[in-house]
């Protein structure tokens, strides 16, 4: 077979560590070839040692597979604010990279999210199927902002009839229902370095008060002009993950969550290094998101890929359906995909973002998002459709 008719795509998925529930030999099983993970024990800002970074390579190897991706290199806050003595989490940035370099580690996850990494309100919402997704409901945010954390002016952030849903959606919530909300809004998804209480978290906003879209913007292009220098010298790419959801939070302000954020963030920052994820799952949430054609014109900016999809159920809100089915064109971006493979000669590591907890998985202990057979399930329609596209391709370039 040719290239044209076989997958092109390097197949990942997602770890935790050794704590992590799924292990690395289901991993392998799953049929991946890689591993993406991060040294989550290490503070956000704190260097990582070459000798800790070699230990999980080494762990990984003897299982099999191969760490493919960092995901991720956390940016501490600090950085994001342009704080006084941010300078210091720089260089320890740029020392971090330089060690994952020397280890032969050369793609690097990173975002640019205020306070919050990924947000979610329902870590096990129920489908009809009895397998439990992900959701996210704007009401419920508004109901936590507006009466649990109480924000300053956070009426200006709502619409009137959001505000009215939420004012309905906390009147029948009891004192558990506001506790189970506020943990997952703020205790930490998987993969999010940061844990907060009310207090905290109210703290952490506060540092954003004046701080507005445009600023945030240039203290990430401050943030690159330093990195991305240091990232062409050691062939490292960094690809940035876009904001999830793709909009405000909190009154927030949010800067990737567009093609044309992305596409200025190019323009100003043209280095080499300076790369994209693209999560369909985050992007495809706003519908004007032209997913496919973010592949087409973006191409050489991505460096890795999260697939998988949403579905909107309510105003506001929702939740990560079936890989295949949702907002999201999946075989339009896994075809975009094969293509600009084709075109660049290269293979792009793929996970399958996230997954349903179901079959066994439902009476185990899970990451939120990350158990075993949805992930596994994911992979496999994905690893098929792709087959699918390229022997379909090769076979018309044969008839023509």
């Amino acid at each position: 077979m040719t290239p044209s008719d076989t997958a092109m795509m390097t197949q990942t998925m997602r770890w935790f560590g050794p704590a992590d529930p799924v292990s690395l030999s289901d991993i392998r099983q799953a049929g991946c070839t890689g591993v993406v993970t991060a040294l989550h024990d290490i503070p956000n800002g704190a260097v990582w040692p070459q000798d800790a970074i070699r230990a999980r390579q080494q762990l990984i190897e003897r299982a099999g597979l191969r760490w493919s991706v960092v995901e991720s290199v956390p940016v501490h806050e600090a950085i994001k604010t342009a704080a006084p003595g941010h300078e210091r989490y720089v260089e320890q940035y740029c020392e971090s990279l330089r060690n994952l370099a020397a280890c032969g580690i050369d793609v690097v996850t990173y975002n640019f999210m205020p306070v919050l990494d990924w947000t979610r309100t329902d870590l096990g919402w129920e489908l009809p199927t009895g397998a439990r997704a992900l959701r996210f409901d704007l009401d419920a945010v508004a109901a936590y902002d507006l009466n649990i954390l109480r924000r300053p002016g956070a009426e200006s952030s709502y619409d009137d009839a959001t505000l009215a849903r939420a004012a309905q959606r906390f009147a029948g919530m009891d004192a558990a229902a506001c506790h189970t909300l506020e943990r997952t809004i703020i205790a930490g998804l998987p993969g999010s370095e940061e844990h907060f209480t009310n207090a905290d978290f109210a703290r952490a906003l506060d540092d954003y008060a004046d701080i507005d879209e445009a600023r945030l913007t240039a203290n990430l292009v401050a943030f690159l002009d330093v990195i991305c220098p240091v990232a062409d010298a050691l062939g490292i790419r960094m690809v940035i993950h876009p904001d999830d959801p793709p909009f405000a939070l909190f009154g927030l302000p949010r800067v990737v969550s567009t093609e044309a954020q992305l596409s200025d963030l190019f323009a100003r920052v043209p280095n080499r290094s300076n790369g994209l994820c693209l999560c369909t799952g985050s992007l495809g949430v706003r519908p004007d998101n032209d997913l496919p054609g973010m592949v087409e014109r973006l191409g050489e900016r991505i460096g890795f890929l999260h697939l998988r999809n949403t579905a909107s159920d309510a105003p506001g809100a929702f939740h990560e359906s079936e890989h295949l089915v949702g907002s999201v064109d999946m075989f339009a971006v896994v075809s975009a995909v094969h293509t600009l493979s084709l075109r660049e000669g290269r293979s792009i590591p793929v996970r399958p973002d996230h997954g349903h907890q179901m079959l066994d998985d439902l009476t185990k202990t899970v990451n939120p998002g990350y158990s075993a057979i949805g992930r596994l399930r994911g992979l496999a329609e994905l690893r098929g459709l792709e087959l699918a596209i390229a022997r379909q391709r090769a076979d018309a370039d044969r008839v023509a």
